[in-house]
């Protein structure tokens, strides 16, 4: 929510405005070549379309249309996005040991009803001068988004926000919620947030994408149909583009799966009604 180059407000004051301590800011990352930026902009094309390739394979694809980049670079660019190959992981690949670990709850689970599941992830968004990320919290059942949030850090922070107004907007709160197993989602704020609810925590399997499928695929539409069709400059114009395309997914947009109804349709029909009159 900082913005380093705002013409009125300094670092200072909007740090003071949100109730954040400045020295706690995260460290700016380093300048990005235009090169870099169309890199990241091809690994996240392949990502989308191959989430299991890892940094061979994702140099493979890349020299098939002329980009000769090594391992390296590919593995610095996929640490800057945050993303990584969904495959199993080797045994060397341990939590980090000040975060609990929770079991995966809905395998065998029929999820029937809405609010019986209810689910997060983030993910990354490259753009012309460095890069955000957008989380969301969905309705397993009806595909609802409840609440997202975008920002240009990767913390739990933005994460509770999300958190909080999709308790807020809808007033209800699910019986088990679903994550992988990012630091964000194992930490004791956001677990304490969840438990707090009287909530059960499930995680997701290290690397096994398909337990969070519904989530995963809603990335690949919005960016798909919405982020990949309009230019965008700051995080702002993000936030603004997500909104619309949100709207539009929410309300308008009929799933063959939910019966041709629209998500919230599903979700909550009183409310669906009111929006779409």
């Amino acid at each position: 929510m900082i913005e380093k180059d705002h013409p009125q407000l300094s670092i200072r004051r909007q740090s003071k405005m949100l109730g954040v301590n400045r020295n706690r800011l995260e460290k700016p990352p380093g300048k990005m070549t235009k090169a870099d930026t169309e890199l990241i902009g091809l690994i996240d094309d392949l990502h989308m379309a191959y989430p299991f390739f890892g940094q061979r394979q994702l140099r493979h694809e890349l020299r098939k249309i002329g980009h000769h980049v090594g391992r390296s670079l590919i593995r610095r660019m996929m640490r800057i996005m945050g993303i990584e190959a969904l495959c199993p992981k080797p045994s060397t690949s341990k939590p980090c040991p000040e975060h609990k670990a929770y079991p995966y709850l809905l395998r065998n689970v029929e999820v029937t009803e809405v609010d019986q599941v209810w689910c997060a992830d983030i993910t990354y968004i490259p753009m012309p001068r460095g890069h955000c990320y957008l989380v969301a919290i969905m309705d397993w059942h009806s595909r609802a988004v409840l609440a997202w949030e975008v920002s240009n850090t990767m913390d739990t922070a933005f994460c509770l926000r999300a958190l909080r107004r999709a308790f807020e907007r809808t007033g209800r709160k699910p019986k088990i919620f679903n994550t992988d197993q990012g630091s964000q989602f194992t930490s004791p704020d956001w677990v304490k947030a969840i438990e707090d609810q009287g909530i059960k925590v499930s995680m997701d399997g290290k690397g096994r994408w398909m337990d969070n499928v519904f989530i995963e695929r809603l990335w690949r539409s919005v960016k798909y149909e919405k982020l990949r069709l309009w230019s965008y400059e700051t995080v702002l114009d993000v936030s603004r583009l997500v909104s619309e395309w949100m709207d539009f997914y929410n309300h308008r947009r009929s799933h063959q799966a939910l019966d041709g109804k629209s998500p919230w349709h599903l979700y909550d029909p009183e409310t669906a009604t009111q929006k779409a009159a």
